[in-house]
């Protein structure tokens, strides 16, 4: 546990160094912050401070820089003392989103485009994924005896379609048939429910080689619903942050990044946890190509239906303002599903 005075000389540095990418000298800080302490007790401090291990000397004449561990601590003493940044200056652009993006996957990428804007940062946005996403309805449209057209209306209010192409002519009766078979066994249910049920009996119950491929064609629509979901922007700005200078910084991240089935699985698993935020500092990131980045993560939505809103950034990232910017957006996302589902729910009501 550190002192109030070593706590303010640790944090005095990181803003130092985030403003300028710079290792810190004593002087500096004497100088620039109002510390209310003696140069010598300020180099008394950064010494006891180095070898606790919040901060490093890269060379031995150049002065000091925060390590993993100093950010964690000064990340935990921000949102412990719920010292963030005042929200009002981020209210204007929340309220400039809600009118712009009429529908919901147009504000999930404004929101992204605003994060990477506000931050200098990578900004990602996930669309809530369609694996626990309930299908509410099925349909099934045939175009000609050989081809139809599979519709898929989930009940967070996507809608998903594919063509079907059959080696043997289906009529429109059949393809009722089906519609109805399916529709019963299928609607209410998750992906992740019906791929559960295939692996305990449920192939059975499709016994039919038409039926089922049919299903699979209902599988495969859903699914593909899935390679939309990442909005990211903000690769350039990342890139252009002086610890990114070198190839070989750069080429691991850009792996990773560049893999969304990866970058998926990541922010799934950051944001798997009770917390309502994620903040995880460069080696704290299980995967390898994130040990020189911090990732602050958030989830927005409703029971199965959720999202992530991410940044990711340098180590020496402005985390009160990017944590602040990040809850501040996923809120807002948050409230316009709330008002989706109001809106779809007084539909149904109005056409039942």
């Amino acid at each position: 546990m550190l002192s109030d005075r070593r706590q303010r000389v640790l944090a005095a540095l990181i803003e130092e160094y985030v403003a300028r990418a710079l290792p810190v000298g004593s002087r500096t800080l004497t100088e620039r912050y109002k510390l209310g302490v003696s140069p010598a007790t300020v180099r008394n401090e950064l010494s006891i401070l180095e070898d606790e291990g919040y901060i490093a000397q890269p060379h031995t004449s150049a002065g000091r820089i925060p390590t993993d561990f100093g950010y964690r601590t000064f990340v935990d003493d921000l949102l412990a003392n719920d010292s963030l940044p005042d929200e009002e200056r981020y209210r204007a652009v929340a309220e400039d989103l809600r009118k712009s993006a009429s529908e919901l996957d147009s504000l999930l990428e404004q929101t992204s485009s605003a994060l990477a804007r506000l931050t200098d940062c990578l900004s990602i946005v996930l669309a809530p994924t369609v694996l626990e996403t309930r299908v509410k309805q099925i349909t099934l449209v045939s175009l000609t005896a050989f081809r139809a057209i599979c519709v898929v209306v989930t009940e967070d209010g996507n809608v998903f379609n594919r063509q079907m192409d059959f080696t043997i002519p289906v009529g429109s009766d059949e393809l009722s048939r089906i519609q109805v078979l399916l529709s019963k066994a299928l609607c209410g249910k998750s992906l992740s429910d019906v791929e559960r049920g295939l692996s305990f009996g449920m192939k059975r119950a499709f016994s039919d080689p038409l039926v089922r491929a049919v299903l699979d064609e209902v599988l495969s629509c859903i699914q593909e619903g899935q390679t939309g979901r990442t909005h990211q922007l903000g690769m350039s700005a990342l890139l252009a942050q002086p610890e990114f200078s070198h190839t070989d910084a750069v080429l691991p991240l850009v792996q990773v990044l560049e893999d969304d089935t990866v970058l998926l699985h990541i922010l799934d698993d950051l944001t798997s946890t009770d917390e309502d935020l994620s903040v995880q500092i460069g080696k704290e990131n299980k995967t390898e190509g994130l040990s020189g980045v911090s990732v602050v993560a958030s989830r927005y939505g409703r029971g199965e239906a959720e999202g992530v809103v991410a940044v990711i950034g340098p180590t020496r990232m402005r985390y009160g303002e990017v944590t602040s910017i990040v809850e501040y957006l996923t809120d807002n996302i948050s409230d316009a599903f709330k008002i989706t589902e109001g809106e779809t729910e007084g539909d149904d009501k109005g056409n039942g």
